[in-house]
């Protein structure tokens, strides 16, 4: 079997797919994407697609070492989404040829089922408690949330009251009926991180995600030594070389690779027997699509250290757009009282509307990320 031709998908709300091709029919879907630079991800996906056309698609780890290392140049969020996506194609194409779940492949389940959890409130967190009370009666119990909107270096204490209101707001309403994490997102800078998670701390948030961003890795052993919340990081690290030295450093109790951005399946379980090796849980990072989705399924029941996995249905960022409406096979994304069962058709197990995807790849949007300013016109972080 050789790999014959590469297609791309971008598609609302800001995703992209891959469809890869062999010569004997059997096709794989792939998701490489960063949020608000699909379009150079794409370039990248077909650059690296000589590497792989005229080769045998079951030769996974060659063919990821020779996207990999063939290039020179390696690694950071472009070149890494490109090559996840393929890998996550390439494993799609070997389950499909052997008739088994990738996660059967990759040794086998160690769980029967994997909790998720739901987004609520939005950039600008409102609505929170609406939101909960609305996906509680769906079965969920398990939450995120950003902790805070933009923030200066040094801010009022009147800025971080209100981030803290919002959140004991919710303790107010549900008291212990619920878990959220608190997500960050690299808002907050190294002076007010410190005096924002003082505050929070009451109100026992299940874990705080990139309370600096991930280029300041060296403050995540002092941030948690001065907390007893769990630290999670690293959407924004791109193989188990990044992850390497912030587990060498410590501090994060929670690691959140994610299966679209940091090399795919076959890299992601490499980072996951790391984090286990320092008795770091997973929890893999995904607001993005459904072949996403499955892939993070897949490395979720073969990682034991695997605690809960992030989804994007119903998400604030899904503007023209569901993951369900791309994909045949709703049924098997069910959830079960708040939790996800492994996916148990060949390959990643995604039966991709493929008639739906390309109709809607011929008027996708260009989602960028949004602009945000302080008041004083200086950029903020998003």
């Amino acid at each position: 079997m050789k790999v014959t031709k590469f297609t791309t998908y971008r598609v609302a709300p800001r995703w992209m797919f891959l469809k890869v091709e062999t010569d004997e029919g059997v096709t794989g879907w792939g998701e490489p994407v960063i949020e608000g630079r699909a379009r150079s991800v794409e370039t990248a996906v077909h650059e690296l697609s000589e590497l792989v056309i005229g080769r045998d698609p079951a030769r996974i780890n060659d063919l990821w070492q020779a996207m990999y290392r063939g290039g020179f140049y390696r690694g950071g969020p472009i070149l890494m989404s490109a090559l996840a996506g393929i890998d996550q194609a390439l494993w799609d194409i070997k389950g499909k040829v052997l008739g088994a779940p990738v996660w059967q492949l990759l040794g086998g389940l160690v769980r029967d089922r994997i909790k998720v959890y739901s987004w609520v409130g939005g950039d600008r967190p409102q609505q929170v408690v609406e939101d909960m009370r609305r996906l509680q009666r769906a079965g969920f119990d398990t939450f995120k949330l950003n902790g805070c909107e933009q923030l200066q270096t040094v801010d009022s204490h009147r800025t971080i009251d209100r981030a803290v209101a919002v959140v004991a707001g919710v303790r107010e309403a549900l008291g212990d009926s619920v878990d959220f994490g608190l997500d960050f997102h690299g808002r907050v800078s190294v002076p007010m991180a410190p005096v924002l998670i003082r505050e929070l701390e009451a109100f026992k948030p299940l874990f705080i995600e990139e309370p600096v961003l991930a280029e300041q890795e060296e403050h995540y052993p002092r941030l948690a030594a001065m907390t007893a919340i769990p630290i999670a990081a690293g959407e924004r690290m791109f193989s188990r070389f990044d992850f390497k030295r912030v587990l060498a450093r410590g501090g994060v109790a929670i690691l959140q690779p994610d299966v679209s951005h940091a090399g795919g399946i076959t890299e992601c379980v490499r980072i996951a027997a790391m984090a286990e090796a320092h008795y770091v849980a997973l929890a893999p990072h995904c607001p993005l699509g459904p072949v996403a989705l499955a892939a993070c399924l897949h490395v979720d029941f073969v990682s034991r250290n695997a605690v809960f996995q992030e989804q994007s249905m119903g998400i604030h960022y899904n503007q023209g757009g569901e993951l369900l409406d791309y994909v045949l096979n709703k049924e098997d994304f069910a959830f079960h009282d708040g939790h996800m069962l492994p996916p148990s058709r060949p390959g990643l197990g995604v039966e991709v509307n493929e008639a739906l995807v390309i109709e809607r790849s011929k008027s996708a949007p260009d989602w960028r990320i949004p602009e945000w300013r302080h008041a004083d016109g200086s950029v903020a972080e998003w």
